[in-house]
């Protein structure tokens, strides 16, 4: 039996570890742009498949510390390099506005690529959870010239951590509505977008999709990049080390019940619903 105890254990172990480095491939996409794609290999046999989008401006391997605990947990891992990145070679000829389709077409050919048609889970970051909650159902806004279904049918749940809230010219509050997979919303209380009354407009996605297998987790005193741990490594600010200890360990129980039908870490991501000291995490 897998209980919250022995999670958090392996959660802490598997943070600590040191990460595998990713191996590089290129895809070419739709419309003829060549893609980076950061590959993970599961450690032992593969339990399932992760497709994940990175937060604007970002990286695949800025993630590592989110990434290696689920590779380490049985899980292949794949994500691209999208046009936004500051890492990318050719990010001046790509405006915000562009980036949006060409995220949806690099995910469509990730998923080509790597799943075949096959289950997998989409996962992502600030804008790469809504990439992840797309692919999942949501309507969000139709890019310009973008051709078929935004979403994928082979997608069997989608992992958001920090997602966009109600974004006018991106997602409205009736776009999440139509969220079709279970789900895992995190967000964390000092997680508060410019602007932004506070923390909680990260939640639109998993307040306003249908109940059933909707997961919210709140943090405590956890912000947008876990401090420096996630998505901006450079950030001169405190780690938030137990905050993504536990984001690791529930997203880790949600991975293994939905994306590998694992009944055990089903009853323990069951156990895990309620308050305590770092945070919550609500079933819808």
């Amino acid at each position: 039996m897998i209980d919250r105890r022995c999670l958090l254990a392996g959660a802490v172990s598997l943070v600590a570890a040191p990460a595998l480095a990713a191996s590089l491939q290129t895809l070419t996409t739709e419309d003829g742009r060549q893609v980076q794609v950061s590959v993970w290999k599961a450690s032992g046999r593969p339990r399932g498949l992760i497709l994940f989008s990175h937060g604007a401006l970002s990286a695949p391997g800025k993630y590592e510390n989110l990434l290696e605990p689920w590779r380490a947990s049985g899980f292949d891992i794949a994500a691209p390099l999208h046009v936004d990145s500051t890492d990318h070679p050719d990010r001046a000829k790509y405006g915000m506005a562009d980036s949006w389709k060409a995220r949806l077409l690099d995910m469509r050919a990730l998923a080509k690529a790597f799943a075949g048609g096959k289950p997998y889970v989409a996962a992502g970051h600030s804008y790469g959870a809504l990439v992840a909650l797309t692919l999942g159902g949501v309507a969000a806004e139709r890019p310009t010239g973008f051709d078929g279904s935004m979403s994928d049918a082979a997608v069997k749940a989608v992992v958001a951590f920090s997602p966009p809230g109600v974004t006018p010219g991106l997602v409205s509050a009736d776009g999440f509505k139509t969220l079709a997979r279970p789900a895992l919303v995190q967000t964390g209380t000092m997680d508060v977008p410019p602007g932004a009354p506070d923390w909680r407009v990260h939640l639109a996605a998993f307040e306003n999709a249908p109940a059933g297998d909707k997961y919210g987790l709140v943090l405590n005193g956890v912000d947008h990049y876990f401090g420096h741990l996630i998505c901006r490594p450079e950030r001169d600010v405190p780690a938030q080390s137990d905050g993504l200890k536990r984001g690791v360990e529930v997203s880790s129980l949600f991975l293994a019940a939905y994306g590998a039908g694992d009944r055990k870490a089903m009853r323990a991501l069951a156990s895990n619903i309620g308050k305590d000291a770092i945070g919550e995490l609500t079933l819808r």
